[in-house]
């Protein structure tokens, strides 16, 4: 049953990854026509480059957990890799436990307020071009959402590896 749960966060946070990658297409092709808006015609937008930045954060945002599933997180693991798999599923518990969640916890609940204060008050970015906002701290919640989900996976995996059922520490 626990392995189950692993796979399904899994698959769903490197589907999501799959898909947010496709983020990089829009990207593109708003820095291209603003260089060439910019520099063919001299005539740059008043929008490019917060659409640049959303574009980028968001997809940013949305491969933290993708990045979680393969273990692409910067780790400290110059001790722990060479001891055997049981220890390094207890470091990895703890770590999870007492370093992870608490934090993913509390960043999840403060961007979820952040996020339904600006749906509150519909947010506009302070500039010129003064797009929503909202949407992108939505986007930003619910990728410390996915993140959080990732790493009860871990913590799983983590414990299946202790009862001898899962190979690799996350």
């Amino acid at each position: 049953m626990l392995g189950k749960i692993v796979n399904a966060i899994d698959t769903f946070n490197i589907k999501q990854g799959e898909i947010s990658s496709l983020l990089a297409i829009p990207l593109l092709l708003v820095v291209v026509y603003e260089v060439v808006m910019r520099y063919a015609f001299n005539a740059p937008t008043t929008w490019g480059f917060e659409a640049t930045t959303f574009l980028y954060g968001v997809h940013y945002m949305l491969g933290l957990a993708y990045c979680d599933v393969y273990g692409g997180h910067v780790r400290v693991d110059i001790f722990t890799s060479r001891m055997p798999m049981k220890p390094q599923g207890v470091i990895g518990i703890l770590t999870n436990l007492v370093f992870f969640m608490p934090v993913m916890v509390l960043m999840t609940i403060a961007t979820w307020k952040y996020a339904l204060t600006s749906i509150a008050g519909r947010e506009l970015n302070p500039t010129s071009w003064a797009p929503p906002i909202y949407p992108i701290k939505t986007l930003m919640a619910i990728s410390f959402s996915f993140l959080l989900i990732q790493g009860f996976s871990n913590l799983i995996h983590n414990i299946r590896v202790l009862q001898g059922k899962a190979e690799g520490v996350r």
